[in-house]
């Protein structure tokens, strides 16, 4: 509460805007301050055949000292330097938020086509850290 955003800093481990015609893609994704500046870097995951809600995915951060990586069932597909002066957000503690988003800057606001009710299945989420 005493650090606001972008401030605090922000791990996307996965975000996908559903109703684009793109369900089999996610993204991962840091926001930090620059400067006084909301700072973003991200890359995304397409799926080669299915979409995500066909059936459960494994999303995986590798967080270190030195970098952030971002794995869809054990496949590399983002990665960032967290060692430069301006990113220490990212040596600092981190609270998990499950979110079903709705509206927003990105995608934007609902309308007659957005369909309601969303569901969030989580089978489990596991946390390792080096002592």
């Amino acid at each position: 509460s005493s650090v606001g955003w972008p401030r605090c800093g922000e791990i996307d481990i996965m975000e996908m805007i559903g109703g684009d015609g793109r369900e089999n893609q996610g993204h991962g994704t840091v926001h930090w301050d620059d400067g006084g500046n909301h700072a973003n870097y991200g890359q995304s995951y397409t799926l080669p055949s299915e979409t995500f809600t066909d059936a459960y995915h494994v999303f995986t951060i590798i967080w270190d000292e030195s970098f952030i990586r971002w794995y869809v069932n054990d496949q590399l597909y983002n990665e960032i330097s967290i060692t430069g002066s301006g990113m220490s957000e990212f040596h600092q503690p981190f609270f998990f938020i499950f979110n079903v988003a709705v509206g927003g800057t990105w995608p934007g606001n609902p309308d007659a086509t957005t369909k309601f009710p969303q569901k969030m299945k989580v089978d489990y989420v596991r946390v390792f850290q080096k002592e």
